[in-house]
């Protein structure tokens, strides 16, 4: 048997070349894990922050590393103590970590949920981390009450399609921003208010926000306290320093995924059965992943992009 596999790796930080298609080794599975063939995986804005070292205070990590933190695949063995699942059962989730850009990951059954009937493996792909971490973040800073104002930044990518819906479910009233070309699109998925940030400022639009939640960073971030209530609170997950760049009486709250099997069997679910929308804006092979992520940096796109690993 070859006991070696594919894999999407950095040997340094750097830039688009730094992430590059090697060999590893194949991992056995432990205590409390399951070895799973990766089917498919996310692509996820934090792959290109990893690779250039820019959120490596918040996600410490010893290089070569494997990127890649998403996937649906196939338990291809059990290691001691797990129980949950057995060979051959289709599963998905988020590692908590990284790993998920090779053929063969080690996982904590914990993270892993079962592959509803009704996802293939590419959309089962595209859900775990962006479906989880949109609800986890909504509620970080709080519970969420009918008529509450919240503004979503980066409103049509695969974090912010989830928050609208979500948002909407419970009953708030919600502005978010999206590229001209999405506009129609993050309407479609409920939103009250859908800003076009590349004619509008959203600060000329949205008053009296309660929440923010920053998908976007940079200098999004800046301008958006200004249109907070003082009570108010911006979430993000794009700027690992949001604490250092909060004025002073302000709240900010900086966010990372947490993995949790089943919050995500609910959600997935509901995607299947159609009562959550959710798009696979892009497919890509297995070669193709590196530049994927260098192209999820520099784009602006609906959805999810996915790595299919049959080709």
């Amino acid at each position: 048997m070859n006991t070696t596999q594919r894999a999407v790796l950095i040997r340094s930080y750097g830039g688009a070349s730094a992430a590059e298609v090697g060999r590893i080794e194949r991992p056995e599975a432990r205590q409390g894990q399951v070895l799973v063939g990766v089917r498919a995986a996310g692509v996820n804005g934090i792959d290109w922050k990893v690779r250039e070292g820019y959120v490596r205070d918040a996600f410490p990590l010893q290089v070569p590393a494997v990127l890649g933190i998403e996937l649906a695949g196939v338990v291809e063995a059990v290691g001691p103590g797990a129980s949950r699942f057995r060979v051959g059962d289709r599963v998905m989730g988020s590692l908590g970590g990284l790993g998920a850009y090779t053929d063969f990951v080690t996982v904590d059954e914990a993270n892993l949920s079962r592959t509803p009937d009704g996802l293939d493996d590419v959309q089962a792909a595209a859900i775990p981390v962006a479906a989880v971490s949109a609800w986890q973040s909504l509620y970080h800073a709080g519970p969420v009450r009918s008529g509450q104002r919240i503004l979503i930044h980066g409103a049509a990518g695969g974090l912010g399609g989830y928050a609208v819906q979500y948002a909407k479910r419970a009953g708030a009233e919600v502005f978010a921003t999206a590229a001209t070309a999405h506009v129609e699109y993050v309407r479609s998925l409920g939103a009250d208010h859908v800003i076009d940030y590349q004619t509008q400022r959203f600060e000329d639009i949205a008053r009296d926000i309660e929440l923010v939640l920053d998908y976007v960073g940079g200098e999004v971030l800046d301008r958006s306290w200004q249109v907070l209530t003082q009570t108010g609170a911006v979430v993000g997950t794009s700027s690992p320093d949001i604490l250092a760049r909060t004025p002073a009486g302000r709240r900010g709250l900086w966010f990372m995924n947490r993995p949790d099997a089943g919050l995500l069997e609910k959600l997935a679910a509901d995607i299947a059965n159609g009562t959550l929308k959710f798009r696979v804006s892009e497919v890509v092979g297995f070669e193709d992943i590196p530049a994927a992520i260098e192209r999820n940096r520099t784009d602006s796109r609906t959805g999810k992009v996915v790595a299919d690993f049959s080709y």
